[in-house]
Parts: structure tokens; sequence; C-alpha cells
């Protein structure tokens, strides 16, 4: 019965803190519930995400939150995927830095400025990635991302296994 109250109230927080940030999500923690911040190894990612103010991953509790990921082709690229691609690999790697892997993923959220032109170029790669049982997934679409060159943002919540 605890685990279900804790359960319905972080998730009450997550909703609260949603619309309270006009979409940002904060990473809810309980009162007295040690929160760990992730930021980059790179000095100048560090410093962008200083300047900005957010990490690439709030863990809180056994909860993960990472902060949004995005994904475009770079000059010299086929189509979508090695983009894609390099996305998903840095996404895993700060899941390994938070102590989990795509193996503990339970929500994906992907954010397309051309949902119809992207969705099967993601699903290719997200699917060498994540693996049954497969977490919740949205895809939303939107008319433009922070990035410029960006056409997806990835965001994902995992959950650390207990030790």
């Amino acid at each position: 019965m605890q685990t279900m109250k804790r359960a319905l109230l972080v998730a009450a927080m997550t909703g609260a803190a949603m619309t309270g940030m006009g979409g940002a999500m904060a990473a809810p923690a309980l009162a007295g519930e040690p929160t760990t911040v992730l930021m980059p190894e790179d000095p100048r990612a560090r410093a962008f995400q200083e300047e900005f103010g957010y990490a690439d991953a709030v863990i809180a509790g056994d909860t993960i939150y990472l902060s949004g990921v995005v994904a475009g082709p770079r000059e010299g690229d086929d189509g979508l995927e090695p983009g894609f691609e390099r996305a998903f690999q840095r996404i895993g790697a700060t899941l390994a830095r938070a102590g989990a892997s795509w193996a503990d993923v339970v929500d994906l959220t992907t954010f397309h400025t051309d949902l119809r032109g992207s969705i099967d170029a993601l699903a290719a790669v997200k699917n060498r990635h994540v693996k049954a049982p497969f977490p919740a997934w949205t895809a939303i679409g939107v008319s433009a991302l922070y990035d410029p060159n960006a056409v997806v943002e990835i965001k994902v919540v995992a959950r650390r296994a207990q030790r």
C-alpha cells in the first residue's frame, strides 16, 4: 500500500511539474529523498547546459529522468538513421552513467518535426536498442526543436534495479 501511495504521489508531482512549467518536466523528488544530478563529461556541453540550467539526467530514488536528446542528420549522412543512432548511443551512455541500461527504460517520448517522415527510421534504430518487454512510447509531432538541424528529440525515463 505504501508503494502504491508513493507511486501516486510521484505521478501527481510529475503532472503538476509539467503543467506548472509550461511543459518542461522537472524530476520530482519526495521530501528527504536524495537526488543525483549527472552533468555532461564534455566541458563545452557542460558549459552549455549550465548556461541554460539543465542536466543530462536526474536520479530521484530509483527513477532516472533524462533530458531530451536531439537527433538529426549531419553532412555526409545517408538518411536519418545515422543521426538517430548517435542519439540512442548518447542516451545509452547516460543511462550507463546512471547505473542503468536500455532494459531499464519504462517510458520513451519522441518529439518529431516531421512525424510521418521520421518515424520509420527512428523505429528501426529504436528496435536495435530497445527489446521486449517494451517501454511505453509516445510519439508527438511538433513544429520546431531548439536545434534547427534536429528532426527528433528523444526523452527517456528509466528505473534502476534495486541493489
